[in-house]
């Protein structure tokens, strides 16, 4: 028998969405398992307490937890680095590294890997954010080269209920962002009911659909060797290498 594979996952306090999109996606890969450890996250804003609560402090103290279970790697299944800062990200996975031995990603890392990888240039970006929020998304990728050529947000800001918009919702945002026919489309918030929504839409609009909830582990599997095209159904980022 080949030797168990363990992903640990960092997950906001009041998400549900991700834990349930992560497990079922994974389901397939035998002698691989998920484990969550969460920390306090109940709002996204610019405000400072809602900044604060990204402290790295917080998030190492979550993964030394994720190390009690000897996971072979930790991936951070959010995107509060798209309007912290890309660099944020960068210094977490080596604190992270660091501090428990366990090589890590992000979400957000993890997506720009595959922008890079297939040199998209231009973006089409979906988000429950506020306006601020989503506008800092963007400008951050302008200044890495990727412009965002269509776009829409929500405008909520309470974590929690990012999970309550309706699947059929996100489709129709993704579906009016392909119009403008960006090199791919990501539906930007790992509490978001998205990834599923991958398969078909790429079939109606022929334009990759990279989930965030799908980034972290597309990342969390190239980290631990494992193939990602192993995984069906989900996307064509897991084809990607």
């Amino acid at each position: 028998m080949s030797q168990p594979v363990r992903l640990g996952v960092l997950t906001p306090s009041s998400n549900t969405a991700l834990e349930p999109l992560t497990s079922a996606i994974v389901a397939g890969l035998e002698g691989v398992s998920v484990h969550f450890s969460r920390f306090k996250v109940t709002e996204i804003s610019l405000q400072a307490q809602a900044l604060g609560q990204f402290d790295d402090s917080k998030i190492l103290a979550a993964a030394e937890l994720l190390a009690d279970a000897h996971v072979d790697v930790i991936g951070w299944s959010g995107t509060a680095a798209g309007w912290r800062g890309f660099d944020t990200d960068m210094r977490l996975v080596e604190r992270i590294r660091e501090r428990t031995g366990i090589v890590a990603t992000t979400a957000v890392l993890a997506l720009n890997d595959l922008l890079r990888l297939r040199n998209i240039r231009t973006l089409g970006l979906v988000t429950p954010y506020l306006t601020d929020v989503h506008q800092r998304i963007i400008d951050n990728y302008k200044a890495i080269g990727v412009d965002v050529v269509a776009d829409r947000h929500m405008g909520i800001s309470v974590n929690h209920e990012f999970a309550l918009v309706e699947p059929f919702r996100l489709n129709d945002l993704v579906r009016e962002v392909a119009l403008a026919k960006p090199e791919a489309i990501a539906t930007y918030c790992t509490n978001l009911r998205a990834a599923q929504l991958a398969a078909p839409l790429e079939r109606d609009t022929g334009i990759p659909l990279l989930d965030t909830v799908s980034t972290t582990i597309w990342g969390m599997l190239r980290a631990t060797g494992l193939p990602p095209e192993k995984i069906e159904g989900w996307g064509q980022l897991y084809g990607w290498r």
